[in-house]
């Protein structure tokens, strides 16, 4: 059929990019954890110099967070073009076809959103620990 490439671009193209957008969050994750474990903020001479290294690449963690349920949007509404592609072709309906179809655009919502609450998560659990790490910087420094 014309479409059948669909079907692989939803499977391949947008689970493999969340996917592929989840192992960059978690490699960031434990950068920035062994990071901050190394980190020694009375070495800083600046306040502003010390958030500048605590805040390294989380934009990105707060991009993937920001945009994966997107992309798994556009996989299921990729998805449901698809079934309805398929019906279109099909003279007979059949209920389970749509079902099925249905069911299979969906998860790449629910991939999207995994990936997005686990980003989320990991986003605000390391902002925390460079805040505390910049306010012991200000404890130290006395200001």
């Amino acid at each position: 059929m014309e479409m059948d490439w669909l079907a692989g671009a939803i499977d391949y193209g947008i689970i493999g990019l969340l996917l592929f957008l989840s192992i960059i969050v978690v490699a960031i994750a434990f950068e920035r954890v062994f990071f901050y474990r190394g980190v020694d903020a009375g070495s800083f001479t600046s306040l502003k110099a010390l958030e500048l290294q605590l805040t390294r690449r989380l934009f990105v963690v707060a991009s993937v967070a920001s945009n994966a349920p997107y992309i798994g949007l556009l996989g299921t509404v990729l998805g449901i073009m698809l079934t309805f592609y398929n019906l279109g072709l099909d003279t007979s309906i059949d209920t389970g076809k749509i079902m099925i179809g249905l069911a299979l655009a969906l998860k790449a919502t629910a991939a999207g959103l995994i990936v997005a609450l686990v980003s989320v998560v990991i986003y605000n659990a390391l902002l925390r620990k460079a805040r505390v790490l910049m306010l012991e910087w200000e404890v130290a420094h006395g200001r």
